[in-house]
């Protein structure tokens, strides 16, 4: 996971973002516009994708639900604003993680880093696994990379199937987001919305009712768990 993708409109940033990636051991592609984003993900596409959500032409939230009707790329938001309305609506969009400009290479690598290892543990094995863990009638298969609801298969994304293999792991116990964030996304620190946005979506996929959830609890002040 060396190659990234970097969609930045602002040319000195770009320049100075891509070179930087490069000393840190990255093949860094770096494009001004979504257009050009979307266009080269599809000739060579990336291991990661960097994105900017102020862009020419189609923004950056618009590029983000492109990428994810047909890809599972890892797509890391690179901003300047940093009001929640903004962070949810990328993460809504299909955006894995979210740094706020200005960006510290050195924590930007390590996020990527997280990222890779995220991906080797989420790799399927080579032969099919039969465990199953069990929660009434929601079904997760960390090995086998399912979920199914009521015998039906659920379509997760790579992040928030992660999460629910974590919160899984460790059936009927409280988590709490900065437990996640450091065990799902790899940070030691971290904006716990992010996990709070993941969670969000998950319930809309696996609960009957998402404002009402029976499985993926809130428990007020402490964190999440999963129950049957």
């Amino acid at each position: 996971m060396n190659a990234v993708l970097l969609i930045e409109d602002d040319d000195r940033i770009r320049l100075s973002l891509a070179m930087a990636l490069e000393d840190e051991g990255y093949t860094a592609h770096a494009v001004a516009t979504a257009e050009e984003g979307l266009a080269a993900q599809r000739s060579r596409p990336a291991d990661t994708v960097l994105i900017d959500l102020m862009l020419p032409g189609m923004d950056g939230y618009e590029c983000i639900r492109q990428l994810r009707r047909t890809d599972d790329v890892p797509i890391v938001v690179v901003s300047a604003r940093d009001d929640t309305h903004d962070i949810v609506a990328a993460l809504e969009a299909g955006a894995d993680d979210y740094v706020v400009k200005p960006v510290a290479v050195k924590e930007l690598a390590a996020r990527l880093r997280a990222l890779r290892r995220r991906a080797r543990a989420a790799a399927p094995p080579a032969t099919p696994a039969t465990s199953v863990l069990t929660f009434g009638d929601l079904e997760v298969r960390p090995e086998a990379g399912e979920v199914r609801l009521r015998g039906e298969p659920v379509a997760v994304t790579r992040t928030e199937f992660r999460l629910l293999c974590e919160l899984a792991d460790h059936p009927g116990l409280v988590l709490s987001r900065q437990q996640l964030l450091q065990r799902v996304w790899g940070h030691e620190f971290g904006d716990e919305r992010v996990v709070d946005v993941h969670v969000g979506r998950l319930r809309h996929k696996i609960e009957a009712e998402s404002g009402n959830p029976r499985h993926l609890v809130t428990v007020r002040g402490l964190g999440y768990k999963l129950q049957p």
